[in-house]
């Protein structure tokens, strides 16, 4: 039968088959091992059943993946969901903008979820909105107290495999308990949140309808970026796309250059200038991680 692997734990992959809509505990067989292959969260697979009224089966083969993420480490994802609080707390703008680098560096498209706008006034979201929004992803308002938004990111969610991705504190399992169907969040998979100190503690994938999965991990405070050359990271800011090209030098990196477009349309206005800091700040990152 084919399955889904959706989490796997001290050697057992537990592997949903939408056709039964059952769990089965399964075990990789060692033909696995012998070709250096780990299964991954959101793998798809075939599973031999061995013991039907128990749940148990083996994995014989893992199928072709459409692709397969570093971190968090997951197969045949569709799109990443970001999700961080618009205050309480407050935004770590770098953090947000090295998860947008390091999606893109991985070619699998991103949805940024602001949460807790019930907490924010216009002008606090329009700030930014502003700051976000060129920069090619599509943005989501949500609160997850009043369910504000809870509809637009259930739409985005259909049909697809979507990790869901945030540091602590944002809401982010409270969003995942309103997506997920009763059934699931009654069966205590997914713990509801207490006092806001609720975190993954391992990588998951939970069945929310026909076709549709969502990706939990664990809750990070801190992002390495990819490891690329620094002259590469302003491909990754989709504002400096429109910009390439017309600078004065070619490869031009748009931190000290003379007669920068870049840079005059960050002094326009063009360009936010909190992006702008955060890809100084990764640059330098980049720059002297070279050195060691």
């Amino acid at each position: 039968m084919q399955g889904k692997i959706i989490k796997g734990i001290a050697g057992f992959y537990y592997v949903y088959i939408e056709e039964v809509g059952a769990i089965y505990e399964c075990k990789a067989k060692g033909v696995f091992r012998n070709k250096k292959i780990k299964p991954l969260v959101g793998d798809n697979c075939l599973v031999d059943i061995v013991d039907e009224e128990n749940l148990k089966g083996n994995i014989t083969e893992i199928l072709e993946r459409k692709n397969s993420l570093i971190r968090p480490a997951f197969a045949n994802i569709d799109q990443a969901m970001v999700i961080f609080a618009v205050k309480q707390p407050d935004i770590n703008y770098n953090l947000l903008d090295r998860f947008l680098v390091y999606m893109d560096y991985q070619d699998v498209d991103t949805v940024v979820v602001f949460n807790k706008v019930d907490l924010a006034t216009k002008e606090e979201i329009d700030a930014l909105e502003s700051i976000y929004n060129k920069c090619g992803c599509r943005l989501i308002w949500v609160s997850t107290y009043d369910k504000t938004g809870v509809d637009e990111v259930l739409e985005c969610l259909k049909g697809k495999t979507t990790v869901l991705a945030g540091p602590s504190g944002v809401g982010k399992s409270s969003l995942t308990n309103l997506i997920l169907p009763e059934e699931v969040n009654a069966t205590g998979e997914v713990s509801k949140i207490g006092r806001g100190r609720h975190t993954t503690r391992h990588s998951e994938i939970f069945n929310v309808s026909p076709n549709t999965y969502i990706a939990d991990t664990p809750g990070f405070t801190s992002l390495n970026p990819p490891d690329i050359e620094k002259e590469e990271l302003r491909f990754y800011f989709e504002e400096f796309k429109e910009h390439e090209g017309n600078c004065r030098f070619n490869g031009c990196v748009h931190v000290n250059e003379p007669d920068c477009s870049v840079k005059k349309a960050l002094a326009d206005g063009q360009i936010s200038k909190r992006r702008y800091q955060s890809y100084i700040e990764i640059f330098d990152e980049l720059k002297n991680k070279k050195k060691y």
